[in-house]
């Protein structure tokens, strides 16, 4: 009976560290940080991480212009759209196209 329980548990002990380091892997694979034993996460040191995570400012810094440039241009637009000078020119030419049909 004992060596079926001990079996178990060291493939259980086996699958759970196994699980572990490929979790790791794939984390650091794909560019996320790292936890430690209490779950404080850990930046790798190395000039490539350091790199990419300059590369990442940059761009947000980027897409943070572009979405303002689009903002100021959508409150144009809604401007224009609300003005009541562009909601009576939508009704002269509905009348016109009543007249004509």
């Amino acid at each position: 009976m004992f060596p079926l329980t001990e079996t178990a548990i060291i493939a259980g002990v086996a699958i759970m560290t196994g699980g572990w380091i490929i979790n790791s892997w794939m984390r650091m694979k794909n560019g996320y940080p790292l936890e430690n034993s209490w779950g404080k996460t850990v930046y790798p040191k190395n000039d490539q991480a350091v790199e990419r995570v300059k590369l990442l400012t940059q761009e947000n810094a980027e897409l943070r212009a572009e979405l303002g440039s689009l903002k100021d241009r959508l409150g144009n637009v809604e401007r224009i759209v609300t003005d009541s000078g562009y909601h009576l020119n939508n009704q002269i030419e509905q009348l016109r196209e009543k007249e004509v049909n």
